[in-house]
């Protein structure tokens, strides 16, 4: 019986660190979108891709459908560098009829092209992650 609840104790923290390593987050989704909006402000790839999960929806120009997690981190810095951010603001966010928050934003260049920025948080078997991304021009 001892074994067996060490065993158990030793899978469940395996568990919980693979769960941390991957980016999956416990967070409330209104922690995340606060995480996510300050990533996108601030051209910041690595820290956006923290919250995705194994796969993730992406639509920008030239880039949609759905990527690994490491794929899809690469096109967000592929973009931030074409495209360094001026100003990103959050015009209306709220919880869609699924239970995901919904984050709906503008984003700004430097060179002053202007983005619609939709971004969808959903929690999936208690992990909260970003699970869609999109930048349309406007």
């Amino acid at each position: 019986m001892m074994k067996r609840t060490g065993l158990l104790i030793f899978i469940l923290a395996l568990f919980v660190f693979a769960a941390g390593s991957y980016g999956f987050s416990l967070k409330p989704p209104a922690d995340v979108s606060n995480e996510v909006s300050s990533a996108i402000r601030s051209g910041n790839a690595r820290e956006v891709a923290k919250h995705f999960g194994p796969n993730v929806d992406l639509k920008f120009p030239g880039n949609e459908g759905t990527f690994s997690r490491n794929q899809a981190e690469l096109i967000v810095r592929n973009f931030f560098s074409r495209n360094t951010p001026a100003s990103f603001s959050v015009q209306h966010q709220g919880p869609s009829r699924d239970g995901s928050l919904y984050v709906i934003g503008n984003y700004r260049t430097q060179n002053g092209e202007a983005y619609r920025v939709y971004f969808l948080i959903k929690t999936i078997s208690g992990n909260t992650v970003l699970h869609l991304l999109q930048f349309e021009k406007q």
